[in-house]
């Protein structure tokens, strides 16, 4: 297993079980307890965790720091491509609808959805650039990119033009992505304008399914965009901590756990 790997299993862990030791950890991952304290001070310094004698205990405070797409597109790609495919399975039949939101990981299904045969079939609204430029590229016709202004941080459409015009459509399944995902606040994002557009995807969407790799467990964002309960399916790494894919599972939502490669 790659450091990258480890220090993102670890990082789930700790914020869902609330509190991660040395020793435990060490014995999970078949490393050195030096090697864990390693990855303990790098999460420490990226504000993932707090260090506390003999291991970690979860940050308390919501994020509000965003990567740029560039950087995130980088980040956990086998995850991505793993969750992305897995996805797949719940596109509908041809002539249905789909909303695209913004995202890496949703991103990667728009490139992988221009591949499908009859992808020219569907009804595609998106307020992701790059989104709409890959499907369109690849010949897909029906993609339909919001008006608006956009986030250059997330090369994503938002405000109150997008808003009137997603209140105007359905579609039959909304592929929508998070920063953060925990039972209480649910799913979650740093700015409010992009939680606005997420949230009336959700909202006017048959099925609503969510990408999400196992980095974004147990995390908490400022604006929360929509509560376990609009949920359907969370389609997540096998990285995923056994808990916090129980209370999914409790709370009626159905889990797909990936491997990635």
């Amino acid at each position: 297993m790659y450091a990258e790997e480890r220090r993102r299993q670890i990082a789930a862990l700790t914020a869902v079980e609330g509190r991660v030791s040395v020793t435990e950890l060490a014995g999970k991952f078949g490393v050195t307890a030096e090697t864990i304290r390693r990855d303990l001070a790098g999460l420490d310094a990226e504000g993932v965790v707090h260090r506390v004698h003999g291991g970690a205990v979860a940050s308390q405070a919501y994020l509000t720091a965003e990567q740029p797409l560039d950087n995130r597109l980088r980040s956990a790609v086998g995850a991505k491509h793993a969750i992305a495919r897995a996805a797949l399975e719940y596109l509908p039949d041809a002539d249905g609808g789909i909303f695209l939101d913004s995202g890496s990981t949703i991103n990667a299904l728009a490139q992988m959805i221009a591949e499908q045969p009859g992808a020219e079939t569907w009804s595609i609204v998106t307020n992701s650039l790059p989104t709409a430029l890959d499907l369109s590229s690849a010949g897909v016709s029906g993609v339909q990119l919001l008006g608006g202004t956009v986030r250059s941080i997330a090369q994503a459409v938002v405000g109150d033009t997008a808003l009137r015009t997603l209140a105007l459509m359905r579609a039959d399944v909304a592929f929508v992505g998070t920063n953060a995902l925990t039972v209480d606040h649910g799913l979650s994002t740093a700015d409010a304008q992009e939680a606005a557009v997420k949230s009336a995807m959700v909202t006017n969407a048959r099925k609503v399914v969510v990408l999400c790799d196992s980095t974004k467990l147990g995390n908490d964002y400022m604006v929360s965009f929509a509560p376990l309960s609009s949920v359907d399916v969370v389609i997540t790494d096998a990285a995923a901590p056994d808990l916090l894919v129980a209370e999914l599972d409790d709370a009626g939502v159905e889990v797909v756990l990936v491997e990635q490669g």
